[in-house]
């Protein structure tokens, strides 16, 4: 992260004025650099930028064109690593969220390079006066491991390799790991994993994170570590497997976050819970039609073996709620209809808790790390009935697909204190400041502010 330099170098760092096509107008420019803004035609448009030339031939500063008042994108600043040249820069004008400003513009200049050089993004940023830079670098740390994890094929990411990362963060932390793998998951009271993972020659496992001590606010978070998913034998089409390598996105995103407490030190009782499995096609594949018993004891119709995601994590969840957690989130990339129904940007949340939601849509809001809650609407659980088990594992219509997924994995909760599922996307399709293309982590910045508000 070498994007960013201290603010005591912003004396010397060359301005960039953020300004919106009002404050243009007023800004006080030398004049040399007002007439070559106009024979440039800089119109300070939102996104439009320009290089002021300096006397000594050098370069003065630049022009970065904002959007005004509530339309303003937070992560405006994210733009800037690609636009500049190499040197250190400090932000000035319209910034809106100084703190958020810096970290979209360190975030801006993320790539994945595991396979492929990225393009190098030599510009510095002096940090704004008054942000706090460790806590800064912390988030860049979070936001980059769960990308890159998110990013990683599926050939060099599956169940094992989730467990080395989740190994790393636990080591870089001094926390606890313990995983259950392949058949062990039986013993251990864990069918439903057992029987998505097991047509794989990759072993399902749980993986358990734990850091802290009894005693302390008890926080849980469960991602779910599908790390490719064909969709079983109810087989997806290629077109739509084309992204499933990014179906461990839950997984990468509660590891984010988990990095975001142990560093910053949260006096927290955390724990960590990961299915990880890929979920595949062979003779020992489960069948649409089985019934399968999960570890809390309901039995559950396979209606289709692409909804394998809530499956294991039904068992996750099931393990968490035995300690009745103060605070229990569940992150998955589970259903297309959550897209369809908010867009890749805007991960539904689901949640009984009013006081939980309230206050995660503020923090939402003020980290610009956006989330909506959606009902958990009771009358179509019936969707939900079987006639031979407790429960199907997909509704019986088309409609309201990602209420019914969270109302399937609401039977697996019932101790916790509050409970959060979070159906995240985990993926930019398309570009945009301080997001590129790729994996993305989405949550974790606003639950991170939540967390430490409500148990420090």
């Amino acid at each position: 992260m070498d994007c960013l330099a201290p603010a005591s170098d912003s004396a010397s760092a060359l301005p960039v004025w953020c300004v919106t096509k009002e404050t243009f107008a007023t800004l006080a420019l030398p004049e040399d650099a007002r007439r070559f803004a106009d024979a440039a035609g800089f119109s300070a448009a939102a996104g439009k930028f320009l290089l002021l030339p300096g006397r000594d031939g050098g370069i003065a500063g630049a022009l970065f064109g904002v959007a005004p008042g509530p339309r303003a994108d937070a992560f405006a600043a994210g733009a800037l690593p690609a636009l500049l040249p190499a040197g250190t820069f400090r932000l000035e004008g319209e910034l809106g969220n100084p703190r958020l400003a810096a970290l979209a513009f360190a975030l801006g200049t993320y790539s994945f390079t595991r396979y492929k050089a990225g393009t190098p993004r030599p510009a510095r940023l002096a940090l704004p006066q008054g942000v706090d830079e460790a806590a800064l670098r912390r988030t860049v740390e979070a936001v980059t491991l769960t990308r890159d994890l998110v990013n990683t094929p599926a050939n060099d990411l599956g169940p094992a390799e989730l467990e080395d990362a989740a190994r790393a963060l636990a080591s870089r932390h001094g926390a606890r790991l313990r995983t259950v793998v392949g058949n062990d998951l039986l013993a251990a009271n864990f069918p439903l994993i057992h029987a998505v993972g097991r047509a794989a020659p990759r072993a399902p496992r749980l993986i358990e994170i734990r850091a802290g001590a009894p005693g302390l606010p008890k926080v849980t978070l469960v991602g779910k570590g599908v790390c490719f998913d064909t969709g079983g034998l109810d087989l997806k089409p290629s077109s739509a497997m084309l992204l499933m390598k990014k179906d461990m996105g839950g997984a990468a995103n509660a590891l984010g976050l988990a990095h975001l407490l142990l560093a910053r030190g949260a006096r927290l009782d955390l724990r960590v819970l990961i299915p990880a499995v890929e979920n595949s096609v062979s003779g020992a594949a489960f069948r649409p039609g089985d019934i399968l018993r999960s570890r809390k004891g309901l039995s559950v119709e396979v209606g289709n073996t692409d909804a394998e995601g809530r499956l294991v994590l039904a068992d996750a969840l099931a393990l968490a709620d035995e300690e009745a957690p103060d605070l229990l989130i569940d992150f998955a990339t589970l259903t297309g209809a959550a897209r369809v129904a908010l867009g890749p940007q805007l991960p539904p949340a689901f949640t009984p808790d009013d006081d939980l939601a309230a206050d995660l849509a503020r923090f939402a809001a003020a980290e610009a790390d956006p989330l909506w809650r959606l009902p958990l609407w009771a009358p179509y659980a019936g969707m939900l009935d079987s006639k031979i088990a407790d429960t199907n594992n997909v509704s019986s219509g088309a409609f309201a697909g990602a209420i019914t997924a969270a109302l399937f994995l609401e039977k697996f909760v019932g101790a916790a204190r509050s409970w959060l599922h979070l159906d995240i996307f985990a993926w930019n399709p398309t570009a945009r400041p301080g997001r590129p293309e790729g994996g993305e982590a989405q949550t974790i910045r606003a639950l991170d502010a939540l967390i430490a508000e409500r148990h420090g």
